[in-house]
């Protein structure tokens, strides 16, 4: 491979690929229609996308169907669940407000794509709204939309995610314990490490 082959302009990509399809503009508007906000209240799992001073995160994020409040067209909540502590995204959004957020709705080949300006909140009135089982969560992003459009299904139809036929049982890939043990050269145990997680994330799923 050389630098010759490497696009380093817009006019140089715009030519490789051509004008944008029409509808691919039309359909993207600065609020959230009935018709996106459908699936947004149909969908169990988003992919949280941030940036910050040390790169970039994209962070899954999951609970029952509607678990983005929908405040009014222009406004999202979104729980940030019990986790890992990392925090990657909310120091992002600290750092930087822009946002991104990718619906999945299973069964459905179409995604939602939310781009938009986050803030974290500790309202108490808003926390209580999002507990569960007497677990609030610690904060929420609050998410001004500034774009809203629809992704077509072309990938989720040449991945087959939707396909049950084409799940692989957990033990086709390695162990979450079996790569800590790798990464970590064996600081971790792999079989305590397995033994436990089940009751741990039971335990600590709120």
């Amino acid at each position: 491979m050389t630098d010759d082959h490497i696009i380093r302009d817009v006019a140089a990509l715009e030519a490789l690929y051509g004008a944008v399809n029409e509808t691919s503009s039309l359909k993207e508007i600065t609020y959230l229609h009935p018709s996106y906000a459908a699936f947004i209240k149909a969908s169990p799992f988003a992919v949280l996308a941030t940036a910050g001073a040390h790169g970039l995160d994209a962070s899954p994020r999951g609970d029952g169907p509607g678990f983005v409040e929908i405040v009014d067209d222009k406004t999202l909540l979104l729980a940030d669940r019990r986790g890992n502590n990392r925090i990657d995204s909310l120091r992002n959004v600290l750092q930087s407000p822009y946002v991104a957020l990718l619906f999945l709705v299973p069964g459905i080949g179409e995604t939602l794509r939310v781009n938009g300006r986050a803030e974290i909140t500790i309202d108490p009135e808003l926390i209580a709204r999002f507990t569960v089982h007497d677990r609030p969560p610690r904060s929420l992003l609050r998410i001004q939309i500034d774009s809203v459009f629809f992704q077509c299904s072309r990938a989720l139809i040449r991945s087959e995610l939707w396909n049950p036929d084409r799940q692989l049982p957990r033990s086709a890939l390695p162990s979450t314990g079996e790569i800590l043990a790798a990464v970590t050269h064996d600081r971790i145990d792999a079989e305590t490490y397995d033994r436990e997680l089940p009751p741990r994330l039971k335990a600590t799923l709120y």
